[in-house]
């Protein structure tokens, strides 16, 4: 057993000692920057980054290649004729090869790779108002609980949109009840579901919200699904049907790329209908030779080649390993905590676990994020368990609680 923990031990020191290894880039500052940023990475436990991206031969192919000296610009709709220097082609068969993954059909599919898991919330909002507005001549209401990822209701201040926040419950779900007391039977509705809101990791109920909605058949509904997160894990893993709109109805949904996936910078994909697509306030740019519905002109032309490169060199079976992994470590973090007699908390089917904030100097070596909720005793941290959240880490972190 000594030699055991001695081992581990060393192969951490190891792995850390390599990790504080810097190429000298000739500036001293940025040196220390990359220093700290390597150092820092292992113990990165509060927000939901995947520390372990599998880029590297990515990079080796595109800078053998000189493409860092290309501007590649995925302007105009991925889904027409594209221009030069553009990744279109690329991009258009990332979204058909993850549509099917979220009950889309690949002959009723539109979709773009976003700049950020907001940039997708943006899209989805700005669609559904669209849409709605086009169909009934009115300007819809929003509906999104308190508890999801505020970039939604940032961005209804940003277009200016008329946005209720429903009251959630104790675990952070919508509660059916306050949907049903908030609608305005006169505007249609526009529903944003929080699949994993930000602290807590809380997934909608949909079925029972839905049900609120069949009971006012005279108020059109358009539903987009914030799943930055979520929706990167669960279609591999048994809860696939979460993310199936044929299962759970919805019209558009957001995912973030550099979540699950591990993509290095901020970006995600947006995939709804073509009908969705079509119902939109066209604009014919003759520069661009392209009708333009979307929100932004200029796209990375890069993300598309990321997503598509992790698609060919992890794929589905490498996914659903990874999804497996981070739901049994998941369950360990819990069982870990309730050992020690910790208070902990954790939602279905979510790699989020919250529990009582510890002391600031575990605060800040874990890069812990933080709330404070009254129900749960007050102030609160949490874990989101990714990739490079392993157990000799987690129990790192559950011996240095102990201290």
């Amino acid at each position: 057993m000594k030699k055991l923990i001695f081992s581990l031990a060393a192969l951490l020191c190891c792995s850390l000692a390599i990790a504080q290894t810097v190429v000298n880039s000739g500036f001293k500052e940025l040196d220390q920057w990359t220093r700290q940023t390597l150092s820092e990475r292992p113990y990165a436990l509060g927000y939901p980054g995947n520390y372990d991206g599998q880029l590297e031969d990515f990079y080796t192919w595109y800078t053998g290649n000189r493409l860092g000296n290309i501007l590649i610009n995925n302007a105009g709709d991925p889904f027409e004729k594209s221009g030069a220097l553009s990744s279109a082609k690329f991009e258009r068969e990332v979204i058909e090869y993850f549509a099917p993954l979220y009950g889309f059909d690949t002959d009723d599919l539109w979709g773009i790779v976003t700049m950020s898991g907001t940039d997708g919330n943006n899209h989805g909002i700005y669609f559904g108002v669209n849409y709605l507005k086009n169909k009934t001549g009115k300007m819809p209401v929003v509906y999104v609980s308190d508890e999801a990822h505020y970039s939604n209701y940032r961005l209804c201040d940003l277009q200016n949109l008329d946005v209720r926040l429903v009251k959630s419950d104790d675990m952070g779900r919508m509660i059916p009840e306050e949907l049903e007391k908030s609608l305005d039977a006169s505007r249609p509705a526009l529903i944003v579901y929080a699949m994993g809101s930000t602290f807590k990791g809380a997934i909608d109920d949909r079925t029972a919200l839905q049900q609120v909605l069949d009971r006012h058949p005279e108020i059109p509904v358009y539903r987009h699904v914030d799943a930055a997160l979520f929706g990167g894990y669960l279609p591999f893993t048994q809860y696939r049907d979460l993310v199936n709109r044929k299962k759970l109805n919805f019209e558009s949904i957001s995912i973030s790329g550099h979540k699950f996936f591990g993509i290095d910078s901020p970006c995600g994909l947006l995939i709804t209908t073509r009908d969705i697509y079509d119902n939109q306030n066209a604009f014919d740019v003759p520069y661009l030779n392209a009708n333009m519905r979307m929100i932004n002109c200029s796209r990375s032309g890069t993300d598309p080649l990321k997503f598509w490169w992790l698609i060919k060199k992890v794929g589905r079976k490498g996914w659903t390993r990874q999804a497996r992994r981070i739901m049994d470590n998941t369950t360990y973090l819990m069982s870990e905590l309730q050992r020690i007699g910790w208070p902990c908390w954790n939602n279905a089917y979510s790699n989020t676990v919250f529990f009582r904030r510890p002391a600031d100097g575990l605060v800040a070596k874990y890069n812990l994020a933080n709330s404070h909720d009254e129900r749960f005793g007050g102030d609160l941290s949490h874990i989101v368990v990714m990739q490079h959240v392993t157990r000799e880490m987690i129990d790192q972190f559950i011996a240095d609680l102990q201290k």
